[in-house]
């Protein structure tokens, strides 16, 4: 370890040390390089240990949601953080840097990836380290807008994976709900899947429940 540096001096070496942090990273989904947080500890960590600076990270807040990305309306979980990261020097001073990070994902690693984010903006912004653009997020998503609706294909995708009465009485909620969305001989197709998958479910009950399961023609347009 070098001399025992006040922090600001030793947070200077550092950043003499580490320089810039290219883009290796790859997204294969969407085709653009970016900088992972794993490149970015990796390329600090060295230069930390050296110098003898630890970083304890504090959430001072939080906020977890549920949205729909794009025409499927996939169901995300978004967690928003703000996160004060205290970098501590070998001779007990301290610099904090509070950053907000943000995430989304179908599982359950969205407050991991967005820790990930505030922590590497952190050492990004704080170290002032070299970039040569705007870094993005390794994944991007289009928010469903509320006038969004399944694409016919999809709807008879659920109809057909429904596994009981109840999961197929909510599509043919869904499919009410959204009706006037789509035309005449689409919700045909839908009611002929609606039947078939019915049958598949409860034959034996498929009129008592076409009564309670039912979809209801577009409403009529008057001028």
């Amino acid at each position: 370890m070098e001399n025992k540096l006040p922090i600001a001096q030793a947070l200077s070496e550092i950043m003499k040390a580490v320089g810039g942090i290219a883009k290796k990273d790859r997204n294969q989904a969407q085709g653009f390089n970016f900088r992972g947080i794993d490149s970015v500890v990796n390329a600090v960590s060295p230069a930390l240990q050296k110098f003898g600076v630890v970083i304890v990270p504090s959430v001072e807040e939080y906020d977890y949601q549920t949205v729909e990305i794009g025409k499927n309306r996939t169901p995300m979980g978004h967690v928003r953080v703000k996160v004060t990261y205290t970098f501590i020097g070998a001779n007990g001073d301290s610099i904090q840097a509070t950053v907000v990070g943000e995430a989304m994902d179908s599982g359950d690693k969205a407050t991991a990836k967005a820790m990930s984010v505030a922590f590497r903006t952190a050492l990004l912004q704080s170290l002032s380290l070299p970039t040569d653009e705007v870094d993005p997020d390794a994944t991007s998503y289009e928010r469903s807008s509320a006038g969004d609706v399944l694409p016919a294909e999809a709807v008879i995708v659920r109809i057909g994976q429904s596994t009981d009465i109840e999961s197929l009485s909510l599509v043919g909620q869904y499919i009410t709900l959204n009706k006037d969305a789509y035309p005449v001989g689409t919700l045909d197709q839908f009611r002929a899947k609606f039947k078939e998958q019915q049958s598949k479910l409860n034959p034996q009950k498929l009129e008592e429940e076409s009564d309670e399961i039912t979809i209801t023609e577009p409403t009529p347009v008057t001028v």
